[in-house]
């Protein structure tokens, strides 16, 4: 299966298009958002004591320090301290669910400016009140690895966007996982696509915090009328904030049956290489109808 098969049809703003995409195969290649995504963010993350965690202050104390430690740990230069002039700050809140807690981060420039969010793993009530040690150190290893992708998608974001949009903050995407595919698909795209927005100036997140658009995929395969293949659908659908659609990219293909039961590897790769700029299409489409 190579990108030349695929069939990509943007539909936004009642501008449709369609076409076959003459693209060559990608066969291993890494990622437009590789080479950005090995340099470390040149500035220091400072993590004050969070007052809105849900913890009495030497327990969100703690937390911090977690977080800033799990965050040292994957080569993110960061700190539990009050922050200085030029440092960015990560904000730590937390919100009660009814029996669990769900922690959330957010990334501010020196500015004040909001950058990201992201979500972290739920935590029982009892558990996150108790703020006993592991629990801390658990919490924290799920932000650190989380915030850290987030730093990589606004540094590739960055470094994309022009002087003007770095002045006024990359826009905000809100990432949701693709649904409806076998094997590893969903991971498979909904990571793909995360690295080629990204590499177009978008910061990706999979929380609604601050996000101007929102994508999600949809994926079906059922049986093609030709032996022995199936028929592949996936659907990328856009929306902005108020839950309005504003418009699909949609690919087409087909494949010998049972070839996407596994792993989807540069299948995902081309795939939503190709469809990032249907993406980029509708949402500039929206910006300037």
């Amino acid at each position: 299966m190579s990108s030349r098969s695929w069939l990509l049809v943007a539909l936004a703003l009642l501008l449709a298009a369609c076409g076959i995409e003459p693209r060559p195969p990608h066969w291993g290649n890494p990622g437009g958002a590789a080479p950005w995504l090995s340099r470390p963010l040149a500035v220091r993350i400072a993590i004050p004591p969070p007052e809105a965690a849900l913890l009495p202050s030497a327990d969100a104390a703690r937390l911090a320090e977690a977080v800033s430690t799990a965050l040292q740990a994957g080569d993110v230069p960061a700190t539990a301290t009050t922050p200085l002039p030029l440092d960015w700050r990560l904000v730590i809140l937390a919100e009660n669910q009814g029996g669990t807690v769900r922690p959330t981060y957010r990334l501010l420039d020196a500015d004040g400016r909001p950058q990201g969010s992201v979500g972290g793993n739920l935590v029982p009530v009892a558990a996150w009140a108790a703020a006993e040690q592991p629990t801390l150190d658990a919490v924290a290893s799920d932000a650190g690895a989380k915030v850290a992708q987030l730093i990589l998608g606004i540094q590739a974001a960055r470094a994309s966007a022009s002087p003007a949009a770095l002045a006024a903050g990359p826009e905000r995407v809100r990432l949701l996982p693709a649904t409806g595919a076998p094997g590893d698909g969903n991971q498979a795209l909904t990571a793909r696509l995360r690295e080629f927005l990204s590499a177009q100036g978008y910061v990706v997140q999979d929380i609604a915090d601050g996000a101007a658009f929102a994508v999600t995929a949809e994926v079906s395969v059922v049986p093609a009328p030709a032996p022995r293949t199936e028929r592949v659908e996936i659907q990328w659908i856009v929306s902005r904030r108020d839950g309005h659609e504003l418009g699909r990219v949609l690919q087409l293909n087909e494949v010998p049956a049972g070839r996407l039961n596994g792993f989807w590897g540069d299948i995902a790769f081309v795939a939503a290489q190709e469809a990032a700029g249907g993406v980029r299409q509708v949402i500039r489409n929206a910006a300037n109808p």
